[in-house]
């Protein structure tokens, strides 16, 4: 038939074949070749890229110029964790406010109702032991001692303060006895403090904005803030940046999490005082958001270009190694017959 002269796959005769040590090496080394590039091109293709770029940060309505009702607004709050020890000081003398509503004054439960609350309690042994940096034996020994805030609220996205300190009444109380020697009270009752002033040294066990950032770490987890001055008072100051970050991994759905940026200082009592602050000694922690946001993505090679890849490679080798062998015994013959 005339389309056998247009056949590009000639097909040899068996009987005409010739099988050959050397072809049998050159096989051998083309089999390895082919199986090393096979190999590592799998392992490029296991191997997550990530890309990062940044954008304008969504706009997020306010409470103060829109009309819609608070509750059709919760996508635009996320949760704000807390978990706060203080070793030194009684949860009946703690405190805590958030963008000035406090909870000694009752603001704060009109704002944030359970179960989006916070709640103190004594701490347990190994949260002492860590927040005062004792042994378990003097953790056990302290057993009922300091005071744990924990719990999770929800907060609008925008910039916000957040505070743990020693409450007003007592600190109201231990300066009126130590200065005065007068119980504020009346009614001669135990200075919970022993004649000093409260010692808020402080244990961050997490602060959590959001969800957290997978590919990145909390840089408010794990933090002690100890008061070594002579009275034990001072206010940790804690500035966050929050960088809204969108989390895509490949076969997984988009996660929106946030970055945090940290800087901190113990503001020591006497520069309270030459500043006539209101602020109570404790914790501060001020948060807002940049208006930049950044796309994080991690992501594989195309499937239909890794399997091109890899066919590419694995023919490619078997061909050139063919050409270079065909050369070989070409040449191999044509020196032989000019020697003849």
């Amino acid at each position: 038939m005339v389309s056998r002269s247009y056949d590009a796959f000639v097909k040899p005769v068996e009987g005409i074949r010739e099988r050959s040590v050397s072809g049998g090496f050159i096989t051998l080394l083309a089999t390895l070749t082919a199986s090393i590039l096979f190999i590592s091109q799998i392992a490029v293709y296991l191997k997550v890229e990530t890309r990062q770029h940044m954008q304008l940060a969504d706009s997020v309505p306010s409470l103060l110029f829109n009309k819609a009702r608070p509750k059709d607004l919760l996508g635009h709050r996320i949760p704000l964790r807390v978990h706060v020890t203080f070793p030194h000081v009684e949860c009946k003398s703690t405190d805590y406010s958030h963008d000035g509503s406090a909870h000694s004054s009752g603001d704060f439960q009109k704002h944030h109702k359970p179960p989006f609350a916070f709640t103190r309690r004594k701490p347990t042994t190994e949260e002492y032991r860590v927040a005062a940096g004792c042994s378990a034996v003097t953790a056990n020994k302290k057993k009922g001692e300091g005071c744990t805030i924990s719990g999770t609220i929800h907060v609008q996205r925008v910039g916000g303060t957040l505070t743990m300190s020693v409450s007003p009444a007592a600190w109201r109380d231990a300066t009126s006895l130590l200065v005065f020697n007068i119980d504020p009270t009346g009614r001669n009752a135990v200075d919970p403090f022993h004649g000093r002033l409260p010692n808020v040294t402080h244990y961050i066990h997490d602060v959590t904005f959001g969800k957290p950032f997978p590919a990145g770490e909390n840089p408010l987890n794990a933090i002690s803030h100890v008061m070594d001055n002579k009275s034990g008072v001072g206010l940790t100051n804690v500035a966050v940046k929050l960088v809204p970050t969108t989390y895509k991994r490949t076969f997984h759905s988009e996660r929106e999490t946030y970055q945090a940026s940290v800087s901190r200082h113990i503001v020591q009592p006497e520069m309270l005082a030459a500043q006539h602050s209101s602020m109570l000694p404790g914790l501060l922690i001020s948060y807002d958001f940049t208006p930049i946001a950044v796309r994080h993505v991690e992501s594989r090679e195309n499937w239909f270009v890794f399997l091109s890849s890899l066919f590419g490679i694995v023919g490619g080798v078997f061909v050139t190694v063919g050409l270079v062998s065909g050369c070989l015994v070409n040449s191999v013959e044509a020196v032989a017959k000019k020697m003849d």
